[in-house]
């Protein structure tokens, strides 16, 4: 059954719930480290509900079924712990407080110490007729599930007779039908697993806590000043009503628990149950006792009270009212109500439930401590983790049920360590952002330099009169002048309108394949091309390709042959270039040739002066 809920949504991950859960049924997600509730594993004790801050715990509610059950036409009794005497301060006389709950649509209100008796009675029979077995005594819900779970070899030492509440609902279906539908209201949240457990008429059909109690008086608006007195309906309990107290049940039953001649060892609160029943596992021979053990301080701190302090207080209060309910108690007629129930079947047993992990090996165990900076050899524990040793800290860590961060010397020292690199870390970076403004200064003037010459750059480009273009590694246009754009024709000049200098246009669109293959050309060789003459359209262009940079940027410059200026240009280099070749071919033939290398110098020099004469004119 799940009777612990938590909401992620609420829930600040503090993991105060992990450490207080004494079987760790509660663990950290791995994937977003959020707790989550391991409903097999979980003992109902109710730990984990009054250490979160943020309120994101919260146990199985069965208020709004409670409300659908008296709206219905079934009979329905409510059995009471005797826990109400401490949890109702407020309420100045129990019989108002009686009537409050029949106000509410109940039909029968019955306190539960009539129930403790006959359950303390057959206690009394079984450690009576005792024949060498020692037994735990099994009135707390709790107890039992945590040995079903973690100590399961224990569950043939557990008292084979039901708890209280069990015995209630038994008694009130003999007295009012077996039909009859039966709350218990009281201080436990364990007893909500409990009630499902039996059949018949042991069966609890809901489980209300005082909290739910309260708010039920709320939602009716049911106050103590508009109800008039009413008494708990017959059998009324005797000394049962010292069971809130750990060692009322002990009294009830007239049991022995002197320190020299007692049968009975009490224990009561987590950790002393758990080293109970430890010891009373490992060490029965020699202790020759039996123990009656409850999980909290008795039922009176139980997790479904709505104050968890006081605890003397409240214990004051049970026993006044013990008191006042004993100076005019008819033993007479208690006698005859118990004769008359003493046949009824109060047997049980237990399951062997065991949720025990695999222990880990101790290289494990020693690997994680030192983890955390402990060591095997160390015996002493703060506890802060939750767990009674870190030697257990560590084995639940390999088991996946905790977390390093759970211990809180390794939280600190982490943290110590975490503001110690912080500091460190501050310095360096000071020191960094200092040197970060000095290259800041640098780079700025840097940036003002090739700022200049990018400026002077583009103003040159622009201002040729061959066409120029530069392009990236994916033969994108960065720049280009007016006279390439001339050269691409109408369509880049309408392109230029809306982009200016065609930036980012793709030159694979812009010029046919022989052209733009020779920038694919000089982007993979990193090799310059020079004065290629390439047929574009009705144009001779003389292309020249220059890697800027390699593997990166290429640059690349056109001049259209048909036009007069560069054919004349063209043609003085040409023939420039001829009478360079000539020379070398004369000097190497000048001294078979003699004096006619120079008369073919001046005639070539003759014809290059008359040309350009005629071009002036």
């Amino acid at each position: 059954m799940k009777i612990i809920e938590i909401d992620h949504k609420r829930c600040t991950q503090s993991y105060a719930c992990i450490r207080t859960c004494p079987v760790k049924a509660i663990a950290a997600r791995n994937k977003d480290g959020m707790p989550v509730v391991n409903h097999n594993r979980c003992i109902g004790c109710g730990s984990c509900l009054h250490v979160c801050a943020s309120d994101a715990v919260s146990h199985y509610s069965e208020l709004d079924q409670a409300i659908e059950l008296l709206e219905s036409d079934n009979k329905i009794a409510a059995i009471v712990d005797p826990t109400i005497s401490g949890e109702f301060p407020d309420i100045t006389d129990y019989r108002k407080f009686v009537e409050m709950i029949r106000t509410l649509g109940f039909d029968y209100v019955n306190e539960v110490s009539f129930a403790v008796d006959l359950v303390a009675q057959k206690y009394q029979e079984l450690l009576a007729n005792f024949k060498g077995k020692y037994y735990l005594m099994a009135n707390c819900p709790t107890l039992v599930a945590y040995v079903e779970k973690y100590a399961p070899e224990l569950t043939d030492n557990l008292a084979p007779i039901v708890t209280p509440m069990t015995a209630a609902a038994k008694t009130v279906r003999r007295n009012f039908g077996n039909d009859l539908k039966v709350v218990f209201i009281g201080p436990c949240l364990s007893a909500k697993h409990e009630a499902r457990l039996h059949k018949q008429d042991g069966h609890v059909d809901l489980v209300l806590t005082f909290k739910e109690l309260r708010e039920l008086f709320n939602r009716f608006k049911v106050k103590e000043s508009k109800v008039e007195y009413s008494d708990f309906d017959a059998p009324i309990g005797y000394q049962g009503s010292l069971y809130p107290i750990s060692k009322g049940i002990v009294e009830a039953a007239g049991i022995d628990d002197s320190l020299l001649e007692g049968k009975v060892i009490t224990v009561e609160e987590k950790l002393n149950m758990m080293d109970a029943v430890d010891e009373f596992n490992d060490h029965t021979e020699s202790l020759k006792k039996h123990f009656n053990i409850f999980y909290h301080a008795g039922c009176l701190m139980g997790p479904g009270t709505t104050d968890q302090s006081n605890k003397y207080v409240r214990r004051t209060m049970v026993l006044d009212y013990v008191h006042k309910r004993l100076k005019d108690f008819n033993k007479d007629q208690w006698q005859k109500d118990m004769d008359k129930h003493l046949d009824m079947d109060l047997s049980r047993t237990f399951i062997n439930d065991d949720q025990r992990l695999a222990q880990p090996d101790e290289e494990q165990l020693e690997e994680i401590l030192k983890s955390f900076g402990k060591s095997m050899s160390e015996s002493a524990a703060c506890n802060a983790c939750g767990f009674r040793s870190c030697r257990d800290f560590a084995a639940s860590i390999s088991q996946g049920l905790s977390k390093p961060e759970m211990c809180l010397n390794y939280s600190i020292k982490n943290k110590q360590d975490y503001i110690k690199t912080l500091k460190s870390n501050n310095e360096k970076l000071k020191e960094q952002q200092e040197g970060l403004v000095e290259k800041e200064k640098s780079l700025l003037e840097e940036n003002q330099k090739l700022k200049q010459r990018t400026d002077t750059t583009s103003a040159l480009l622009k201002n040729l009169p061959s066409a120029a273009v530069i392009v990236d590694e994916q033969l994108k246009v960065i720049e280009s002048n007016e006279s390439f754009i001339r050269v691409l024709g109408e369509d880049a000049e309408m392109i230029n309108e809306v982009i200016p200098g065609l930036a980012g246009a793709d030159l694979k669109t812009l010029l046919p394949y022989n052209l733009y293959n020779l920038f694919t050309y000089v982007l993979e060789n990193d090799e310059n091309i020079t004065g290629k003459d390439v047929q574009h359209d009705d144009r001779l262009l003389n292309v020249s390709i220059y890697s800027l940079k390699p593997n990166k940027i290429v640059g690349g410059v056109f001049r259209d042959m048909y036009v007069a200026e560069v054919r004349q240009e063209e043609i003085i280099n040409r023939v420039s270039e001829v009478i360079d070749e000539n020379l070398k071919m004369v000097q190497q033939i000048a001294f078979s040739l003699g004096e006619g290398a120079s008369t073919t110098e001046k005639m070539l020099n003759s014809i290059i002066e008359t040309y350009k004469k005629t071009s002036k004119d």
